[in-house]
């Protein structure tokens, strides 16, 4: 059976949206039934490159969680930064450093208000308990930055 071809998201940001919005981002790995985010190394490579973009005020990211075929985050992009180009940047990247192959394209939705800022975070975080790879969220490893408690954004 023939894949329903998939749609071409353009990602760009209208100007009416405020600069520091989040976006809840979805990256999917391009063979979604093998592990390849979860192995430690992969793990602390994507983590360390997203803690330095972090740092260089490239994006904010709040939080993010790998999954074994895909990750979910909550990223703020710097004014300076198109979201298009800053998760292909980092796609790009981590396929040269860590051997990822990544899926073209990534899902992305603003974030509107604190109430859906909160239900976003509880949904990636709660994403493994769904799998049915762990019993608790705070059981996961694989998540950045590596706390169990909900943060104020």
């Amino acid at each position: 059976m023939q894949q329903a071809k998939r749609k071409n998201l353009y990602h760009t940001v209208p100007d009416w949206v405020k600069d520091g919005s989040y976006f809840f981002i979805t990256i999917n790995c391009q063979v979604r039934s093998r592990a390849q985010l979860t192995r430690p190394d992969t793990a602390t490579a994507l983590f360390k490159s997203i803690a330095k973009l972090h740092a260089n005020h490239t994006w904010w990211c709040h939080l993010c969680l790998l999954m074994p075929d895909h990750l979910h985050a909550l990223i703020a992009f710097a004014p300076h930064e198109t979201m298009k180009d800053c998760i292909a940047r980092y796609k790009s990247y981590q396929a040269r450093k860590s051997g990822i192959v990544w899926q073209d394209g990534f899902f992305d939705h603003r974030i509107r208000n604190d109430v859906a800022f909160l239900e976003k975070a509880s949904y990636i975080r709660q994403n493994p308990v769904r799998a049915g790879l762990c019993k608790t969220s705070g059981d996961w490893p694989y998540i950045w930055p590596n706390t169990s408690k909900e943060e104020a954004h």
